[in-house]
């Protein structure tokens, strides 16, 4: 897989994720059952455990897509694109197990291992960041 098919498969996973929590909402509001100005900006809603969680997911997606991109994008600039080429997949693995987790649920082991996932992903990064500097 290349680095820019990865960033586009980020960047669906991201939207597959926003789709499944909106679907919901798009839902209650298209049955009468929610007003469609009824989601407070501040989180405090009384929308189900797994759809707060897929919403989470989402901004965790959103969070680290520009960088992921950034990174990316920089090295196909730079012509330097066999840096993220090798990298690229794992760090987009890792980003959708760390979903699924967030998913599954907010227990003290999901946490951790969702908080690991994350730092391997970083690590990616920085290693990606790294080999296009140098």
């Amino acid at each position: 897989m290349t680095g820019m098919t990865a960033l586009l498969l980020f960047a669906a996973w991201t939207l597959a994720l926003m789709l499944f929590y909106v679907n919901y909402r798009v839902a209650l509001t298209l049955t009468f059952k929610k007003a469609a100005n009824a989601w407070p900006r501040d989180g405090a809603d009384a929308d189900p455990a797994i759809i707060k969680r897929a919403h989470h997911a989402h901004l965790n997606c959103v969070e680290n897509l520009p960088v992921f991109a950034a990174i990316v994008l920089a090295a196909y600039a730079l012509g330097r694109q066999g840096v993220v080429d090798t990298l690229a997949a794992y760090v987009l693995y890792l980003r959708i197990a760390q979903s699924l987790v967030h998913l599954s649920g907010t227990g003290p082991a999901q946490v951790f291992v969702r908080a690991n996932l994350f730092l391997l992903q970083v690590a990616l990064m920085g290693w990606m960041i790294w080999g296009l500097l140098h």
